[in-house]
């Protein structure tokens, strides 16, 4: 028999939400480091493709998940493929909670971007909660068309257990938001590939339980 202590099932007026960062694309595991927001659409790569049948593997011992919710985007939609295959689910995506659009940065490395858009970069990094990506999204617009769906979520589907697979920025936002931190410190929040974090809701009460648990990653890169 499973085991379901890790994640317990929940009381008929609490939602437990498993809240996952997709699995690794070559994108993420390019050095030096580049952006991957929603104008790139990789797969997940070999890497990535072990780390999420390793977070299903995981899941399916230590949960009942009942709900399997993602974002549109490739690599979203290929790990949530994975967490539902042991519960016999079909993933429903919620156009929200995409990547944060990065503009004009998609694809480059930090050093590249310092250089070539030294202002838009500093005032990016004093304060990414109002300060857009140069061309895209800031942290405040990511919070305001994702916290909505998420809201949702919890309040449809008290007493059950439900996986959202979304994005690094998503994610990162989402949970200071949770934890009451200045939205612009989300860039300090760490959201690993297929890294796990669970949110437990009741009316007028969402904690954070979990962060960015990896365990299920023993020996793969991440």
């Amino acid at each position: 028999m499973a085991n379901r202590e890790f994640i317990p099932r929940p009381e008929p007026n609490v939602t437990n939400l498993i809240l996952i960062r997709h699995g690794a694309t070559p994108p993420n595991e390019q050095r030096p480091y580049i952006l991957q927001g929603c104008g790139i659409n990789p797969s997940l790569s070999e890497s990535g493709q072990k780390q999420v049948d390793a977070l299903s593997e995981f899941l399916s011992k230590n949960s009942a998940i009942n709900h399997v919710y993602c974002s549109p985007m490739t690599r979203a939609k290929e790990t949530a493929m994975a967490v539902c295959q042991p519960f016999g689910l079909e993933p429903r995506e919620i156009a929200e909670i995409h990547e944060c659009d990065v503009g004009q940065w998609e694809g480059k490395s930090w050093d590249i971007i310092m250089q070539e858009s030294p202002k838009a970069y500093r005032a990016f990094m004093d304060n990414p909660a109002e300060n857009q990506y140069e061309g895209g999204e800031s942290y405040g617009d990511v919070l305001n068309r994702s916290e909505p769906a998420m809201q949702n979520l919890l309040e449809q589907h008290l007493g059950e257990t439900i996986a959202v697979i979304a994005h690094n920025v998503v994610n990162r936002v989402y949970l200071a938001k949770l934890m009451g931190l200045e939205i612009k410190r989300a860039k300090e929040i760490t959201q690993n590939n297929t890294g796990i974090n669970i949110i437990r809701h009741k009316p007028n009460e969402t904690k954070v339980v979990t962060m960015n648990a990896i365990f299920h990653l023993n020996g793969i890169p991440h």
